[in-house]
């Protein structure tokens, strides 16, 4: 694989409205919805949220997640998340989303987060990567879903 590069947004602001309209065109969420998001993440006000981009050797975001408080589900309590782990799909199958998730768990166990959670139906992928399944969560839409947790060691 070419050289990639795994960066925080809090640490490049120059990248977000790239990134929000990414993620957008990915989640199909408004591409304020992250803008609004991801500039809360650079003005560090709080530790949540984050959001992390892996560029290409063009400068290209290939992948990229966030971890947010909630991610439209009805345990409020439950958070932080991880949310929006996308890989494009010719960079799929070489170990960027595990990449990802290592850095941002570590990323997260440096500013003193012990548990992250996540909704996701790719189970296998999770499972693999050392996260439990926790318990049938409601989205807003009253779709029950699989919650995950990682407690960060």
């Amino acid at each position: 694989m070419k050289k990639t590069v795994l960066k925080k947004l809090r640490h490049n602001p120059q990248l977000v409205l790239e990134a929000a309209k990414w993620f957008s065109e990915k989640w199909d969420i408004p591409k304020q919805e992250y803008e609004n998001s991801m500039k809360q993440c650079i003005c560090q006000k709080s530790i949540i949220p984050q959001w992390y981009v892996m560029m290409n050797e063009y400068n290209e975001i290939i992948a990229g997640a966030g971890v947010i408080e909630n991610d439209f589900h009805e345990y409020k309590h439950l958070k932080p998340n991880l949310c929006a782990l996308f890989v494009e799909e010719e960079y799929r199958k070489k170990g960027i989303a595990k990449c990802i998730l290592d850095f941002v768990i570590e990323d997260i166990k440096n500013m003193g987060i012990k548990k992250l959670y996540l909704v996701t139906d790719y189970t296998a992928f999770y499972e693999r990567c050392g996260w439990n399944f926790l318990c049938m969560v409601k989205d807003e839409q009253e779709i029950l879903e699989r919650m995950y947790v990682f407690h960060i060691v």
